[in-house]
């Protein structure tokens, strides 16, 4: 048996470094894309074929494995450096680095086609290589969606003839997952995230919704949440080059429309990507983040090429402003540690709104053919050019005092796991220690009535806060907010952080009471300790004033015991500590 694990693991090691090349003679680097004439996209299987190919060709290009997935496949970055420098600790020193997401729901093709142009294009000389630049690619996230293919799944799309599901192979949408790492496939992005640390990061998909002229729309993350001068060059210089640089090349460009079941005439908000969607994770290292949403509606042939120049675009902007965004992202990294409060939860600012002259179709309700109730239905023979008013500016609404550091009891592992899977530095206890800690209670918290992702998601939680000093155990940990990873250690160990671990349930034990009373038992004993604690017993009369309370014997006897020691610690006891000083 062992000498077989050896064996396997041997074969593994060759096919990680790619040490045996492929027959790369006569190979033909037209895409599937290109043969069909833009109506279908290429298999999971000749997605890697094709870049172990270019790979094999061209020096300037690198394929690796990094992690495993849900599907049992291997997740692969591919690297294009015309220095044919692959190690990212040195690329860093002298380039930026591009990273690029494609078929997290593999059924939203469009980035896997473009992206295998784009490197094929620049490889052969026919794009200029960027000289600044370095672009890494993962040619397909979610692998067990992308083996999934069906022609039906996608029912408002055109095209390509067959493409992969959305749900990766255990079921989950992998852009709700970055920060509760429920899938392999997360937990291999991680690890790609961290050891390329790109300075731009660029999620490829396909819009849902409404209807109107554009193939193209960006997503990019929230520039107030994103905070700083970086979120003010993200909002007022790369957002504007952006759709400038495409006007230029007859792409017209639009905020992504955030619309459901109405029309776009009234305009509409932003939408504000929390830390489970790629670009709310990959910004709490300060990565200017941006999501691709071609139109459903148009061509799949026009939504490739529109993702091909986008990409174009956004290379050109990173090549111009480069210096200037590593330098914004190294003073944000500076400056935040430094940070009195943090705020966590935002909402819509109504007094700042932003105006543009927008390119839709006129739409209207007209009584349904199938269910003769009202429906929705646009008229692609009448196109418009209106204003309309976009909602992108958001406020903080909740706000936290910054700790200097979080402890973190060692029995809570999966937490500690995913602060180690992401980079986060902390200390470990050598011996029993008495801390003074801030700790927080569960105050309030609504869940979910359905799954979501598999989980009962909890949210609008508040807490109540109590300073106290706590023996903590040798091998709990301390976690200082003095590093780089400082907002995503607040966004998930927050509990009223609406992507907090808590939120994702992971402390969900902590909300069960594990023990209780028996009434018959309780009341003598009730009487006892209210009879010696004359304050408590002043405080139950004053309680009883409430009609529903005095009417309930049970909540009575409850709320004595609530009162007592006999009332556990743990209970709704959020287990992790706030260090303030």
């Amino acid at each position: 048996m062992q000498k077989i694990t050896f064996i396997l693991g041997f074969l593994a090691i060759i096919s990680c470094t790619h040490k045996e090349k492929s027959d790369t003679k006569d190979f033909n680097f037209t895409t599937t894309f290109e043969k069909s004439n833009g109506n279908k996209t290429a298999t999971y299987p000749e997605v890697i074929t094709y870049y172990q190919h270019l790979a094999d060709t061209y020096s300037s290009v690198n394929i690796e494995e990094i992690g495993m997935t849900d599907s049992g496949n291997p997740l692969h970055i591919i690297t294009l450096n015309p220095d044919t420098t692959f190690d990212f600790n040195e690329i860093r020193k002298a380039k930026r680095i591009i990273l690029i997401n494609n078929g997290i729901h593999p059924g939203e093709s469009d980035g896997i086609d473009a992206t295998m142009l784009l490197y094929r294009d620049i490889a052969e000389g026919k794009i200029k290589p960027p000289a600044n630049t370095v672009l890494v690619t993962i040619p397909v996230y979610n692998i067990g969606g992308a083996l999934n293919r069906n022609s039906g799944t996608r029912t408002n799309q055109n095209g390509p003839e067959a493409y992969g599901f959305r749900g990766n192979a255990r079921n989950y949408d992998l852009n709700r997952d970055f920060i509760k790492n429920d899938t392999k496939n997360a937990r291999a992005f991680a690890e790609v995230f961290h050891a390329v640390q790109p300075d731009v990061f660029i999620d490829n998909h396909v819009s849902n919704g409404a209807d109107y002229q554009y193939t193209l729309t960006h997503l990019f993350t929230q520039h107030n949440k994103l905070g700083n001068e970086l979120g003010d060059y993200l909002h007022q210089e790369m957002h504007p080059q952006l759709e400038s640089l495409l006007k230029k090349k007859n792409w017209d460009i639009t905020p992504y429309v955030n619309v459901w079941g109405t029309t776009p005439d009234k305009g509409w908000t932003q939408f504000l990507d929390s830390p489970r969607y790629s670009t709310g994770y990959t910004t709490l290292w300060n990565t200017l983040g941006m999501m691709v949403e071609t139109h459903m509606l148009k061509s799949y042939k026009k939504r490739v090429e529109g993702t091909y120049e986008l990409m174009k675009s956004m290379i050109e902007i990173t090549e111009r402003d480069g210096s200037k965004i590593r330098s914004l992202r190294e003073t944000t990294f500076n400056k935040q540690t430094k940070q009195k409060e943090y705020p966590v939860n935002w909402k819509v600012d109504t007094t700042q709104i932003t105006k543009f002259n927008f390119k839709g179709y006129e739409g209207e309700f007209v009584p349904s053919k199938v269910t003769g109730a009202k429906r929705l239905k646009y008229d692609q023979n009448k196109p418009y050019q209106r204003e309309v008013s976009y909602q992108n500016y958001f406020k903080a609404i909740t706000s936290i005092k910054v700790p200097n550091a979080y402890v973190i009891p060692k029995g809570w592992w999966k937490v500690v796991d995913l602060l180690k899977l992401n980079q986060i530095e902390f200390e470990v206890l050598k011996k029993d220690s008495i801390i003074a800690v801030e700790t927080y209670f569960i105050k309030d918290y609504k869940t979910r009535k359905a799954p979501y992702e598999g989980h009962y998601l909890h949210y609008q939680t508040s807490v109540n806060k109590k300073l106290e000093s706590i023996t903590f155990a040798k091998g709990d940990i301390i976690i200082p907010t003095n590093q780089k990873g400082f907002r995503y250690i607040i966004e998930t160990l927050e509990p009223e952080a609406p992507d907090s671990f808590f939120n994702w349930n992971f402390f969900d034990t902590i909300l069960q009471q594990k023990e209780g009373f028996s009434p018959y038992v309780w009341e003598d004993k009730a009487f006892e300790i209210l009879e010696k604690d004359e304050n408590l017993k002043i405080a139950f009369e004053e309680k009883k004033k409430d009609t529903a309370f005095a009417n309930n014997w049970y909540a009575q006897l409850d709320w004595i015991h609530k009162h007592s020691n006999h009332y556990e610690k743990a209970h709704l006891r959020y287990p992790i500590y706030r260090i303030l000083k």
